[in-house]
């Protein structure tokens, strides 16, 4: 195993141990609310993909892209769900910054604040 995977298994074992494991939890959460519907299946599997991104982000990136398609689904997020997720995020995010230890997961968290805020049109890439 190479150092950097090293780093970034213990980066997210620590993670889901100190906070992650809430964000997977929201995710997940929301996923199965969304499932519940048949025309909310799609933006289930989203919650779904990145419920798995939340519980080890270290080593993964998310690009973001400009379609018009994600644009109507992203607004309608935003309402459903996105805000209340994207709250959570920042407010964990926020109060783990207030250590100098907690910075890097603090950071984790804004990403996934981010994608909160915009998950149609997002790609998780390795990092």
């Amino acid at each position: 195993m190479r150092k950097d995977n090293t780093f970034e298994l213990l980066g997210n074992i620590a993670w889901f141990i100190f906070g992650g494991f809430i964000s997977f939890l929201s995710w997940g959460v929301l996923g199965i609310l969304w499932s519940i519907t048949i025309v909310g299946i799609p933006v289930g599997q989203q919650c779904f993909k990145f419920a798995k991104v939340s519980a080890a982000p270290f080593g993964k990136d998310i690009e973001f892209t400009r379609r018009r398609g994600s644009l109507l689904l992203n607004v309608l997020w935003l309402i459903l769900g996105g805000v209340p997720l994207a709250l959570e995020e920042v407010g964990v995010g926020i109060v783990l910054c207030l250590t100098i230890i907690g910075i890097p997961f603090g950071l984790q968290h804004f990403k996934l604040a981010e994608l909160a805020l915009r998950p149609f049109g997002a790609r998780i890439i390795r990092a």
